[in-house]
């Protein structure tokens, strides 16, 4: 276990950047083939990728494989145009969050037994993620909600598989989460704008913890040429423990209660990652397979969003707080197509529908969150014992607007967010 954990870690600080992606914060970009074809893959899971998609799909693998691949993102940082309570809540503001690039890794190992009766493995992918920052700690309208907000989470997956016939298979594992959360801010005081820009001070909490789950799955071969599968990944609450809590550029009027311009203490948060459940059919006809996939993720689980500090100073830093979120349920619709020109050569495309599981009375500036439509395109080759996999999105994250500001509480903001991203990603296999 403790490998698992210095792995995690390594990939983490070595890799993993966050954003968030499928609406919410979830990270689907678990394999390049699945990227292509918009993951619409429960049902086909025919490759090491199928540890995350369908880990029964490990049995129509063929001896010994390894993968490893990495998906590279550009998301154009969110323009928000509105009002919002800090400084002067009735004049119209604008601001752009920063452009973030980073890469979402993965990699797989898998054994199948001859006749694909008995299949085993072991995958690591990053599901979830979260990542905003704004310009100026500052300055920034929002500083008193938010300023940066970055969550990274790796998984270790451990799967087993069997057959239990010719045209049933089953596979399930055990998920081990290793998270990093970082959370910056500025709280503001209108009694105190006549200096420092009325902010308190500038406050930095960073952590880590670890969750575990697991997940289990079906594929049904029905006919030679049309597959249906099922998929369920369980949910992960993240407890971020004894977190660092800095305090620095402290408010002068606030300074005899910190004891200087800077102060340290601990904190945490708990963060409630959700279930998800993904149904899918495959068809093949000839060279040409189309899989079309309906996606369940239980945002449900996502009600609030707490912190605490283990040394509150009243009245300037409270003992916590607990943001409300209550996000719902949703479903996603994606389709792929593949269509092999050669058997070394397929192209892929899909398209996928994904809605936003967060209400507009508790949107937030930590994540403007909107429906999202993904369009993807990929290609596959092969190359003797080598497989090399291609894809890339666009995602067309629709216009929010939202009036949920409360000068009560200085949260929330009247106006309209909009974004956008770009996606390519690459995998490399090699099956011995």
């Amino acid at each position: 276990m403790r490998g698992w954990r210095v792995l995690a870690v390594l990939l983490v600080l070595l890799l993993t950047a966050s954003t968030a992606f499928a609406a919410g914060f979830r990270l689907p970009e678990a394999g390049n083939k699945a990227n292509a074809m918009a993951f619409a893959f429960t049902a086909q899971a025919d490759n090491p990728s199928a540890i995350y998609y369908n880990p029964a799909g490990l049995t129509q693998l063929e001896g010994n494989n390894i993968a490893l691949g990495v998906t590279y993102v550009k998301e154009n940082g969110g323009t928000f145009n509105g009002f919002t309570p800090v400084d002067n809540f009735a004049a119209f503001k604008s601001e752009t969050q920063k452009d973030l690039n980073f890469f979402i890794p993965n990699m797989y190992y898998t054994h199948t037994t001859k006749g694909g009766w008995i299949a085993y493995g072991v995958g690591v992918f990053a599901p979830f993620g979260l990542g905003q920052e704004y310009e100026n700690e500052n300055t920034s309208i929002f500083r008193n909600q938010i300023t940066k907000i970055d969550l990274q989470t790796v998984v270790v997956n451990p799967t087993f598989a069997f057959k239990i016939n010719e045209a049933i298979s089953v596979g399930f594992g055990v998920d081990f989460m290793y998270g990093r959360a970082e959370l910056e801010r500025t709280p503001w005081n209108p009694a105190l704008a006549a200096a420092n820009n009325g902010n308190v001070y500038n406050l930095d909490l960073e952590g880590d913890g670890t969750a575990w789950g697991y997940n289990f799955g079906i594929l049904v071969k029905a006919t030679p040429n049309l597959r249906f599968g099922a998929n369920y990944r369980s949910p992960f609450t993240l407890e971020i423990k004894a977190g660092d809590v800095n305090l620095s550029n402290i408010h002068p009027a606030a300074r005899a209660a910190f004891g200087g311009s800077t102060y340290s203490t601990e904190g945490g948060a708990q963060i409630k990652m959700p279930a998800t459940f993904a149904f899918g059919a495959a068809y093949t006809v000839g060279r040409l397979t189309v899989e079309a996939d309906a996606d369940w993720t239980l945002w449900s689980s996502y009600q609030s969003l707490p912190i605490w500090f283990s040394q509150p100073v009243p009245p300037f830093l409270p003992a916590g707080s607990d943001t409300p979120k209550r996000w719902e349920d949703v479903w996603a619709l994606r389709t792929g197509l593949e269509y092999r020109v050669t058997d070394p050569i397929a192209l892929r495309a899909g398209f996928s529908y994904d809605p936003t599981p967060a209400p507009a009375e508790t949107l937030g500036p930590e994540l403007p969150d909107a429906d999202r439509l993904y369009y993807t395109l990929g290609a596959g080759f092969k190359f003797g014992s080598w497989t090399i996999d291609i894809s890339g999105i666009y995602i067309d994250k629709k216009d929010r607007t939202v009036n949920n500001m409360s000068l009560t509480t200085l949260t929330g903001q009247n106006g309209t967010w909009t974004a956008d991203a770009w996606l390519a990603g690459l995998d490399i296999a090699y099956k011995f």
